[in-house]
């Protein structure tokens, strides 16, 4: 067995049961070495860890990403065990590895090299033995293990199937990760293709089979003596005087044409040779020629808009009929072409970068790129390079060739900081000065970078609230506070419910291929009633549920726990008596519990206090015996 094969191992490296800490812990420089090196895995890890994380928020759990050396590269979890965790020094920068903390999931799994899970005293030193950890290790696309997935848990909420989540969620990371991958090498043979294209001495041209022009290369519009503008807008009957033979030939036929052609053209040129092939998109099934005139490149702006990021969204995608968000949506449209900052304000789920991006497309930046950060998802060390990129050898694990930050590749366009609130207070002061003067600095370097970018901003948080504390700078938020754009909660906008019901029931049944769901009358009333904390990010995970297993579940039971079971205990009543502020917290709390079903994580997440806190409150007004950790799904996983 694995276990006493790692413990046999553990007595060789003399790790002791009474050991607290990892023996190896990284510098704060080391470890910023550490996340260069490993920057592509994390990059790919953190949206995952965030997936996997919802599954168990909540619940008493803490996700962990190491290294294949057992580092911990990043830790997200529920803040009670991530304080016991931490008091343990599981930290970033700390080694997991058995050399340095003896028998735990992710150690041994990268030892053993494949998914296993340790629980209680199976862990060698002590103060693990109240865990269960389950970890897999991750693979690149050529079969070497690169990290670590981790899931920790006290071991009396671990389900059976938490091993199974982390092993899904490792396999999530490295098909990003080839993903990737691939996306690299797309880029490089795009970017291969563009170069051999505008560097032929060559009038390129494509068109559909009526002759309007699609595509047309720089050259071609010298060469025929147009303007860039003026050809796209051409076709080709004025082009070519044999237009009507060659399209016949090319499109009917399918044969190319070769030779000499009389062309229309104010530099009075009266033939080139002409190249015409047929084009069909296996994709689409679209037809189109393709004209080359001559052999010539002129050196055009290197920018690859597939490695730019676009943006997808439209207003016309956005859902909804409530009167106060149809005005939110038609302000949006307003401030659209301004050059003014935006700060998009709401909760989780009410859809904020689907505004942020259908701004930027309703803009005149449309054609430029849409580059989105998220403030909140990206380690405290990436988020300087990933915003201004770096010079190569600007420290150890950098790119030989530097690397481009989100700032410079949103030249032209819009960047999108989302979870602007959780950005580090020293950085803020780099992006204010982007703001203030429109330039930056690569890390390494002194060359000063200008850019026109359109910044919007987004957060959950009330920031000036954060300004009050001394988390964010005041001059940096009335900055970025000159546009505001508030979006309703859905549970301010309950008339849509039903709309967007059935808007994600027909998309994702036919993205599933599955029937759609009958919402009866009576489900439909309770789904309009239910105030939807997640927003529409909520309703539409719900839908997929639903659509999924064929069931309309029970709202409630699945995300508050049964609340119609018959009270453990009663509130106090009081009618015109006055009572002490301790009198109504209690009754407050008794309320909170009640609507919970006695589930303390969420009622002290309602109450806005720790479970501890929450705990002592309940002991210290007597009323702690009617107390029994709930154990619905939404706490075991």
């Amino acid at each position: 067995m694995f276990i006493s094969a790692s413990h046999d191992r553990c007595s060789n490296y003399k790790i002791k049961a009474t050991q607290k800490y990892s023996k190896r812990i990284l510098n704060e420089k080391e470890f910023f070495s550490k996340t260069e090196e490993n920057r592509e895995l994390i990059l790919a890890a953190v949206p995952i860890m965030n997936k996997v994380y919802d599954f168990v928020k909540g619940s008493n759990f803490f996700l962990i990403l190491t290294d294949k050396d057992g580092c911990i590269l990043n830790v997200i979890g529920d803040e009670d065990i991530l304080s016991e965790a931490f008091s343990f020094k599981m930290i970033p920068g700390a080694y997991m590895n058995e050399q340095s903390i003896g028998t735990n999931a992710m150690g041994t799994c990268l030892t053993e090299k494949k998914p296993l899970q340790v629980s209680g005293d199976q862990h060698f030193v002590n103060v693990y033995h109240r865990w269960t950890c389950s970890a897999s290790p991750i693979s690149d696309s050529s079969g070497n293990i690169i990290g670590a997935l981790d899931l920790t848990g006290y071991s009396a909420s671990v389900h059976q199937h938490t091993l199974g989540i982390v092993v899904a969620g490792a396999k999530a990371i490295e098909n990003e990760l080839a993903a990737n991958h691939y996306r690299m090498l797309l880029m490089h043979e795009k970017s291969y293709i563009d170069t051999v294209h505008n560097s032929l001495h060559a009038g390129i041209i494509t068109s559909d089979p009526e002759g309007n022009i699609i595509e047309a290369n720089p050259y071609s519009a010298e060469l025929l003596g147009y303007s860039e503008e003026k050809i796209r807008t051409m076709s080709m009957d004025g082009i070519l005087k044999s237009w009507k033979d060659i399209s016949e030939s090319v499109i009917k036929n399918k044969t190319p044409f070769r030779g000499d052609v009389d062309i229309i053209s104010p530099k009075n040129r009266l033939q080139l040779n002409l190249i015409a092939s047929h084009v069909r998109n296996s994709i689409n099934k679209d037809d189109s020629i393709v004209f080359i005139f001559n052999e010539v490149k002129k050196q055009r702006k290197m920018i690859d808009k597939i490695m730019s990021g676009r943006a997808i969204y439209t207003f016309d995608k956005i859902v909804g009929k409530d009167e106060n968000f149809l005005n939110v949506v038609n302000f949006a449209k307003k401030i659209a072409d301004s050059r003014s900052n935006i700060l998009i304000l709401g909760e989780s789920g009410t859809g904020k970068e689907l505004f942020a991006q259908s701004i930027h497309n309703y803009s005149n930046r449309a054609d430029g790129p849409f580059i989105a950060l998220n403030c909140g998802a990206i380690p405290r060390s990436l988020i300087e390079s990933e915003l201004f990129g770096y010079e190569e050898g600007s420290f150890t694990g950098a790119k030989s060739k530097g690397n481009t930050g989100k700032f410079e590749a949103a030249d032209g366009g819009t960047i999108f900081l989302d979870e602007i609130g959780e950005m580090p207070f020293d950085l803020q002061t780099r992006l204010l000065r982007v703001i203030e003067e429109g330039s930056f600095n690569r890390i390494g370097s002194n060359k000063e970078i200008v850019v026109d970018v359109r910044i919007i901003a987004a957060t959950n948080k009330k920031l000036s609230m954060e300004v009050e504390n001394g988390t964010f700078r005041k001059d940096l938020y009335y900055r970025l506070n000159v546009l505001p754009l508030r979006l309703p909660a859905l549970s301010e906008r309950k008339g849509d419910i039903k709309l967007l019901l059935e808007y994600f029931m027909d998309k994702i049944s036919r993205k599933l291929n599955k029937k759609k769901v009958f919402i009866s009358e009576d489900n439909m009333k309770v789904l309009m009633q239910y105030d939807w904390p997640g927003n529409i990010r909520e309703l539409e995970n719900y839908v997929e549920l639903a659509v999924n297993t064929e069931t309309v579940p029970d709202i409630y039971e699945l995300y508050m726990g049964n609340t119609a079971k018959q009270d453990s205990y009663k509130a106090p009543t009081h009618d015109d008596t006055l009572f002490s502020l301790k009198d109504l917290e209690k009754e407050h709390i008794i309320k909170v519990l009640k609507a919970t079903d006695n589930n303390v994580t969420q009622s002290a997440h309602i109450l806005g206090i720790g479970r501890n806190t929450l705990y002592r409150k309940l002991k210290e007004y007597g009323i702690d015996r009617y107390i029994t950790e709930h154990s619905s799904k939404m706490e075991r996983i």
